[in-house]
């Protein structure tokens, strides 16, 4: 079978995450968000990969190139957003018979993508608490009668999941009409499918829409929390390493650093001497963590330098991020209310008790500055040395 596997947007809600990377290329423990998704195709038998490209494609055609873990890539360019079912349309003249569709920027659980593929037609479904807020399978003896988008009243609590296996028919239904928000549906060609075909809902107990920072942050927790121990790198006597600590050949642990897993420690990383790195947090490849420093739960992008004498917990840095020395980061309101970020405008709750920054790329803060929860700091922004910074910029 064929995936196809959605990679052409931008990400305007993850920003400033995504200024200069695609979201679906943003870091998730070792690899590409992406990676996971196709990862998981070829482990359920995808016999080819068709990565459908837009935002920043050469980011995409760089990682996965020609071929991927021995599998055929290749790509299909979507210059306009407009919809899921476009976005497959554009890579219709790839397909050639039964083919999965699956979302660049979701992550799932790889069985379940394995069962997908098996019960072609299919679609994935999440069991959720509130399903007013996706659409929703409607079952009938064991197979799907209709998807309702957002319903008042959920006929099952089964929120799509956004992975499906159709037939090689569905190839001639990708072209459908544009909906009232404009868009071209990917439901609309499901509801084709479920009028000549008994498809069936395969249900997943994990998957998450990664579409906001904190998202990215849950979504590191996630593939961190499946970290084995290993250590390839440079671990010096005098540190200490305790759990499911990764130490890749090239990174270095320095004297007198602790670290406690979930960690993940990419090539050229360094920490320490003296620091202190916890929770479930990934030091990406040519990252620094240096003297007296301490992170917690934290993403560090490549290249992200917290050199001295700072605190990062709860956070998300971009690449080429450098923290001047004693920069501290608040993760916790006083009210101990949710902390709130900005997404697209608008202040919103990010479900967490705790939560620090987002920090776009080469972004730099001077020495002292103390970063407030629910701070946003754009791509090359800049604060001053002793700033308390309390307002996006």
């Amino acid at each position: 079978m064929q995936a196809v596997v959605l990679a052409a947007g931008e990400g305007t809600r993850i920003r400033p995450l995504s200024a200069s990377v695609p979201k679906p290329m943003l870091p998730v423990a070792d690899r590409p968000l992406v990676a996971h998704t196709v990862d998981a195709a070829i482990a359920a038998g995808a016999d080819e990969i068709v990565l459908v490209v837009g935002y920043e494609a050469t980011t995409v055609r760089e990682y996965f190139g020609s071929s991927y873990r021995d599998v055929p890539v290749r790509y299909a360019v979507q210059h306009e957003q407009a919809g899921t079912a476009h976005a497959v349309n554009v890579a219709r003249e790839h397909l050639e018979g039964p083919f999965a569709v699956l979302n660049g920027d979701n992550l799932y659980d790889p069985a379940a993508i394995e069962q997908l593929f098996d019960a072609s037609p299919a679609v994935c479904a999440v069991e959720v608490d509130n399903p007013r807020q996706y659409g929703v399978l409607r079952t009938d003896d064991g197979t799907i009668s209709h998807i309702v988008e957002k319903p008042d009243e959920p006929p099952t609590n089964l929120a799509n999941a956004g992975a499906y296996a159709f037939p090689a028919a569905a190839r001639e239904w990708l072209d459908v009409a544009t909906s009232e928000r404009g868009e071209h549906e990917i439901t609309d060609v499901i509801a084709r499918v479920i009028d000549e075909y008994a498809v069936t809902p395969v249900t997943t107990d994990r998957w998450m829409d990664v579409g906001r920072p904190w998202e990215l942050l849950e979504a590191n927790e996630w593939k961190l929390g499946e970290l084995e121990r290993r250590i390839d790198g440079e671990v010096s006597d005098a540190a200490h390493l305790e759990g499911d600590v990764v130490v890749e050949e090239g990174a270095t642990v320095k004297p007198g650093a602790v670290v406690e897993g979930p960690v993940l420690i990419r090539s050229g990383a360094s920490v320490g001497p003296n620091a202190y790195v916890r929770g479930a947090t990934l030091l990406d490849e040519d990252t620094s963590v240096g003297n007296a420093v301490e992170i917690k739960n934290s993403v560090l992008s490549s290249g992200a330098t917290v050199s001295h004498l700072s605190y990062v917990g709860d956070s998300v840095l971009g690449r080429n991020v450098n923290f001047g020395a004693g920069t501290t980061v608040a993760n916790l309101r006083h009210d101990d209310g949710d902390v709130r970020l900005t997404v697209k405008g608008r202040r919103i709750s990010t479900g967490r008790r705790k939560f620090g920054v987002v920090v776009g790329d080469d972004a730099k803060t001077g020495i002292n500055s103390s970063l407030t929860p629910g701070l946003t700091l754009t791509a090359g922004a800049t604060t001053n040395p002793g700033e308390i910074v309390e307002r996006d910029r």
